[in-house]
């Protein structure tokens, strides 16, 4: 049977951090009231479009996988944040990297864009259609953030990972994986305001409202994310016990503290960055991914146990054995422009924008959902 190991990994983090001292500026909150509810001190805030990003952590994984652009047959961008709709996003990166022989697809899952990138180019590389694949998680959420919303804008942050997968023989990279959807609970988790239903009302660009029932979010969160776990486990007939690192999407702390005991696993076992990058969305467990290997967390031929959460309300988790190699085979100078401002200038800058949004937009957007579809 043929596998698909993970043989690159590489990550983009903007250098402007907003701190929550930075968010009580302007937001009715302080250190310990963000610290407690949600383990998050800080988090990034990009001053370059989402496929700058994607861009920087695929050159890195790619020279990490000792490879080049026109080694890649398919390009999988996953994100909710897109720069632009058409053309997608994927063809933006393929460009750049020089992937002249490669399809390129957008996914969105919110999330867990990533993670079912990570099952398609699996797929795609089992099936035959492909031999390398390049799989990207991104998100640019500061742009399409609520920020006079206390409850969603002290969560999340910008950011890109990304790896290569490669056909082998031998038994690494997804052994097992859940997908689901929890549909019928779709509205707990809406940002209106991105779509065309919302272009098509005058809404301008970035103009949003979130709706985010923080406590069912948890409640599903923990359930979708804990039994997911579970059954690819016995699955694959391993047990927690076998796992040697758990890399979840990092939501909130608390989720995550919830999940690991509900699936069996010590919080030692458990990798966390949301302490310093918040909710990335998409980009999230990438990067947690890429940075637990960085910081040698990931040994040779370990089992690790990747569950996810996201709008929609979508979930998964992965059960991916690690391969042989755990240093990189190249690396690479690219980097982001520098920044000239900080994180707080950033957002203040965005927030400003939004204050000449239009009275009619902040109207249809302060509707509730049903209200909208009864509007037409």
């Amino acid at each position: 049977m043929q596998h698909a190991a993970i043989t690159g990994w590489g990550k983009c983090l903007p250098p402007a951090v907003l701190t929550n001292q930075d968010l009580a500026t302007f937001l009715p909150t302080d250190d310990e009231w963000i610290t407690t509810r949600t383990g998050m001190k800080e988090r990034r805030i990009s001053h370059v479009p989402g496929i700058e990003l994607a861009i920087v952590a695929s050159e890195r994984a790619l020279a990490c996988a000792g490879l080049r652009g026109e080694d890649i047959d398919l390009v999988i961008y996953g994100s909710c944040s897109n720069d632009e709709a058409v053309p997608n996003s994927a063809s933006g990166v393929q460009q750049r990297i020089g992937a002249t022989r490669a399809a390129a697809f957008d996914v969105n899952t919110a999330c867990t864009s990533f993670m079912y990138g990570l099952s398609i180019g699996t797929s795609m590389i089992r099936s035959g259609v492909a031999r390398n694949v390049l799989v990207i998680g991104v998100e640019l959420i500061s742009q399409y953030m609520d920020w006079d919303n206390r409850n969603v804008a002290v969560l999340f942050g910008d950011g890109a990972a990304a790896v290569v997968l490669t056909a082998t023989d031998r038994e690494e990279g997804v052994l097992a994986e859940k997908l689901q959807c929890y549909a019928d609970s779709r509205q707990i988790l809406r940002v209106r305001g991105m779509g065309t239903m919302y272009a098509n009302l005058g809404v301008p660009f970035g103009q949003t409202r979130w709706d985010f029932d923080g406590q069912e979010i948890f409640r599903k969160a923990v359930q979708g994310m804990s039994e997911a776990s579970i059954d690819v486990l016995q699955r694959s007939g391993f047990s927690i016990d076998d796992v040697a690192l758990v890399v979840p999407h990092q939501a909130n702390l608390r989720i995550i503290e919830a999940v690991a005991k509900r699936a069996g696993a010590s919080m030692d076992k458990v990798f966390l960055t949301v302490q310093k990058y918040g909710n990335m969305s998409s980009a999230t467990a990438p990067v947690a991914l890429v940075e637990a290997v960085e910081s040698g967390r990931v040994a040779p031929g370990a089992l690790v146990l990747m569950p996810a959460f996201g709008g929609g309300l979508t979930l998964s988790s992965h059960l991916i054995r690690w391969g042989q190699r755990t240093t990189p085979l190249g690396t690479t100078a690219i980097d982001l422009p520098p920044c000239e401002r900080t994180a707080l200038e950033i957002v203040n800058g965005i927030r400003a924008q939004k204050v000449t949004g239009h009275e009619e937009a902040e109207c249809f957007l302060t509707l509730g959902y049903a209200e909208q579809q009864a509007r037409g």
